[in-house]
């Protein structure tokens, strides 16, 4: 149990710290772009993290998620800066699109039909 406990700290942190990155860091490198950070899964043993990225206005998603996984590396660089006096070993980061609410809009939008 204690395990899953941590795993979910450790996504947490993860979750606040990438939203920072994004929102403070970058922000001059996304201008005109809201970018949320809304779930992280995170690998029992802290090497790889699937981060879900919400966005908008999202023009072209397959070339921003690229963008995003081109630029990973430094992202992490990033994200080790703001975690090191917390966590020891900063995962692998995989990004990719949360398109929830786009889904839920479709789903709405169908029922209203």
């Amino acid at each position: 149990m204690q395990s899953n406990n941590r795993v979910s700290k450790v996504s947490r942190l993860i979750q606040k710290e990438l939203s920072n990155v994004f929102n403070i860091d970058l922000i001059n490198q996304f201008s005109g772009i809201i970018i949320s950070v809304t779930t992280v899964r995170i690998t029992p043993d802290f090497s790889e993290a699937r981060v879900f990225l919400s966005v908008f206005p999202l023009e072209k998603p397959n070339e921003f998620i690229k963008g995003i996984n081109d630029n990973k590396l430094f992202i992490r660089g990033k994200l080790g800066g703001r975690i090191k006096n917390q966590f020891r070993k900063v995962p692998k980061l995989i990004f990719f699109l949360d398109d929830s609410a786009e889904f839920s809009n479709e789903i709405e939008e169908l029922i209203k039909k």
